[in-house]
This record gives C-alpha cells, structure tokens and sequence, in this order.
C-alpha cells in the first residue's frame, strides 16, 4: 500500500467511463466523479495507466495502488478480496448483432446460393439417390417396366425416392419384391424424419441474417453461431454459467465491434452501456445494433485494497455525489441513462 500522501489511482480506458481525449487528459463517468471526490478528499494523486482490468485486480491484490476509478463489477470474490464502494451505477450484459442495408429479398437470394444451403441440398441428394440406389438394385429384375436397367433405372430410383419423400405418391412406380417393399417401408419412415430436420435447418439457413435479430432471451442465444467476446470482461463466465462458449474473443470491445461490423462474428456479447457508447461515438449505427434485450445485473464499484483507511471517507463522498443533480448531468452527457 502506498505509505506517502500522493494517492496511487488505477485506471484504464474504458469508455465511456475512462476515456483519453486528443490531448491525453482523461474523461468520462468515472472522472466527473473522481473529479468531485478528489476536490472533497483534497489529497494529491498520480494516475497510473493499465492496459486492461487485469492489470489492475493485480496491482490491487499486491497493494501497489491506493484505488482503481475504472467501475469493476462487483462480485462475490472481489468483494471477499477487496474494499468495494457502494456501486454508482447498475449495467447489464447485452446483445449487440450486425445489421444490413440489404433487402430481406436480396438476402434471401444471396443465401439461397450460399455454400451452407447448397451444402444442404447436396446431403438431401446423396441420401435419395441412397434409397433409390437400393431399391433400383431390389427391382430391376422384376420390375423391369418401371425400374430400367442401367442408368435410367438409378434415375427411375431417384424419382421414386423423392415421390416417396415430399408424400405426392403419384403411383407411377412401387415397390413389388418383398425386399424392395421392405426397403420402401424404411424409407417412408425415415423421410418423415430427414424431411421435418431439413425444413428447420433450410429455414434457418435462408434466414440466418434475421435471427440474431429475433434473440429476445437466453434460449434464442444458445442456437446463434459465432459468438464474440472481450477477454477479462466476464462475459466468458457468463456464456459458461449457461452452457454456451464464445468463438472469438477481442482484445478491446472497438476491436469486437469492428469484427461484428464485418461479420466475422453474429453476435458480441458484452456491457450494454459500453457497446451503446462506441457504436455511437464510432459511428456504427448503419453496421451494429444493440438490441432491448439485456443479461444480469453487473454492478461497478471503485475498488482499494482490503483494510484501505480511504474506505470510509471515499465511500461517504461518492454516496453523496450520486444523490446531486450533477451527477444525472454527467449520465445524460455520457449515457442513454439520464433520467
């Protein structure tokens, strides 16, 4: 712990509550408080940057800092660990999913010809031509009219398999050997089945650039692909609490909008209040869209080292300058939360 009068402050950029303007100042939630406070405390303090939250839990834990102004969320462990102030301010985690200035026509187009639906389409040929194949191989010698030898018969057999399938039974072609009737009976029952799981999964592929759009809880999460993330950020114990994994994980969330813009991602799970912040300071409203719907409570904290004297008196000054109208000032300017 820092044994002079100079207080030793942890930050690192997080916007909108740390931010570093051009001029290399800091700004933001976080400083409009630490501002107020450190004007009330009337003690000198330094700055000491950090290039992620880790940097600072660590620089807590070894007692080389007096406090952290970034708002770490609260937990049960770092509240075991660490002196935490009364929280100022209540996010939750949210959804952020690319958007497209496409038609949903010209998006329905473009994915009809994707590699994932003709994937789909190829996998449905291999297995009708299967059963055809198979009762072609039955038939061909005693039911030589509708099943023909060589090339149209494996033809005949394509055709009935797909009759068979879609259910329109026009009768042009069965089955008269008992193996051929048995292997007509499987394929009955079998088609039902690959043909209610091809719909869903066609469905799913024609409609892939809508369906993050649809997410309004954690079920319609855990079937989107390509989730992205930002390391030391919790959200990966998030995804792990509810039997989910993220694909990708970014080092900053800029890095992990930019990759959602372009589509490397479907979704970034991540702070509602910091992904609404950068879309709109860099200007991705065309690109990204947060959606409503938001996961867990996260409360942040300032945060000292277990048995700070600074606790107390920190805590009083913070508790106070949340009830004033300046502090609904510095919400309206940085956030959607103004009220």
């Amino acid at each position: 712990m820092n044994k002079s009068d100079t207080l030793l402050v942890g930050v690192h950029i997080d916007p909108p509550f740390l931010i570093k303007n051009s001029e290399g100042s800091y700004e933001g939630l976080s400083m409009d408080l630490w501002n107020y406070i450190a004007g009330e405390l009337d003690r000198p303090y330094k700055f000491i940057e950090f290039s992620d939250e880790i940097g600072i839990i660590r620089a807590l834990d070894y007692e080389e800092l007096d406090l952290s102004i970034n708002p770490l969320i609260n937990t049960p462990q770092r509240t075991r660990k660490f002196e935490v102030t009364q929280p100022f301010y209540i996010s939750h985690i949210g959804v952020a999913v690319s958007t497209s200035s496409q038609s949903q026509f010209r998006i329905f187009v473009q994915n009809f010809f994707s590699m994932a639906f003709l994937k789909i389409i190829a996998i449905l040929f291999l297995i009708l031509l299967t059963f055809g194949t198979l009762l072609w191989l039955f038939e061909r010698r005693h039911n030589k009219y509708q099943f023909r030898g060589g090339f149209l018969g494996l033809v005949d057999g394509l055709w009935w398999a797909a009759v068979t399938m879609t259910t329109v039974g026009y009768g042009d072609k069965a089955p008269k050997t008992n193996a051929g009737k048995s292997i007509a009976i499987i394929w009955m029952f079998t088609a039902v089945i690959i043909i209610s799981s091809f719909t869903a999964t066609i469905a799913s592929t024609l409609t892939v650039n809508t369906l993050a759009a649809s997410i309004k809880g954690l079920s319609d999460l855990k079937i989107v692909e390509k989730i992205g993330i930002v390391g030391a950020s919790g959200n990966e114990d998030f995804l792990a609490r509810h039997n989910m994994s993220a694909h990708y994980t970014y080092r900053t969330p800029a890095q992990a909008l930019r990759a959602l813009a372009r589509k490397d991602i479907n979704v970034l799970v991540h702070d509602k209040i910091e992904v609404e912040y950068l879309i709109k300071e860099s200007q991705l409203d065309n690109k990204v869209q947060l959606l409503t719907v938001g996961f867990e409570y996260r409360y942040r904290s300032f945060m000292l080292p277990k048995g700070h004297p600074l606790m107390d008196e920190l805590n009083l000054r913070l508790v106070d300058r949340i009830q004033q109208p300046a502090w609904k000032e510095s919400l309206r300017k940085y956030t959607s939360k103004g009220e």
